[in-house]
């Protein structure tokens, strides 16, 4: 079954990217058709082809290296980038890290070796991507949180709250709009004995409630 996953391949020896296209195609991949031999024209490929993954050598002609490219390709388009280079010794490593690579091969590349770090690649970049959209979703949502601050108008008799609107609100119903808090109606004390302090009935009542009646 054919890929959707298009494959651009950075590469500058002709022989070793037209290898790496043969390969790509027996896997299945879509590619694009030209490879691109210079640092300068990855930005330009990426743009008109539209990649899902980059294989990047790191050495390449021009006056903008692999790993150049890579920060381009990886830091303003979102595109996995997998390195490929001749080259294993620390240097080389250490520069490509840099760029913080999905993958690193060393040429020649095997079949198996190319299909695994493909796959790996994409599924990687797939679930960084969604990560990256919760997160989003996440801000979005705590960002859209209320919160009460500033100076907020208040009757001093009725203590109803009056909004930006200018209309004055009950004070729970405001709260409640403005905030996560919830409401639930009792009686204090002091309002208790105020109101049903001297009824005969409310006395027994209380009585009672505290004997476990």
């Amino acid at each position: 079954m054919e890929q959707t996953n298009k494959i651009l391949v950075v590469e500058d020896e002709v022989i070793v990217g037209m290898d790496l296209l043969k390969k790509l195609v027996r896997l299945d991949y879509q590619v694009a058709p030209k490879v691109i031999r210079y640092g300068e024209d990855v930005q330009a490929a990426v743009e008109k082809v539209k990649p899902d993954l980059v294989l990047m050598d790191i050495h390449l002609k021009g006056k903008m290296d692999g790993t150049q490219a890579a920060a381009i390709v990886q830091g303003e388009y979102g595109i996995p980038v997998i390195f490929l280079t001749a080259f294993s010794d620390q240097t080389t490593l250490s520069k490509a890290k840099e760029s913080e690579p999905y993958a690193y091969l060393k040429k020649p590349v095997r079949m198996e070796e190319l299909r695994i770090n493909l796959e790996l690649t994409l599924y990687k970049a797939k679930m960084d991507k969604e990560r990256k959209r919760l997160t989003r979703e996440l801000e979005d949502a705590f960002a859209e949180i209320k919160t009460l601050r500033g100076l907020i108008p208040i009757c001093s008799q009725c203590k109803k709250i009056r909004d930006d609107q200018g209309y004055w609100r009950i004070l729970e119903c405001y709260i409640e709009k403005h905030s996560e808090a919830r409401f639930s109606h009792a009686l204090c004390p002091e309002c208790s004995d105020n109101l049903y302090g001297d009824e005969e009935w409310y006395i027994e009542m209380n009585q009672d409630s505290k004997k476990g009646l």
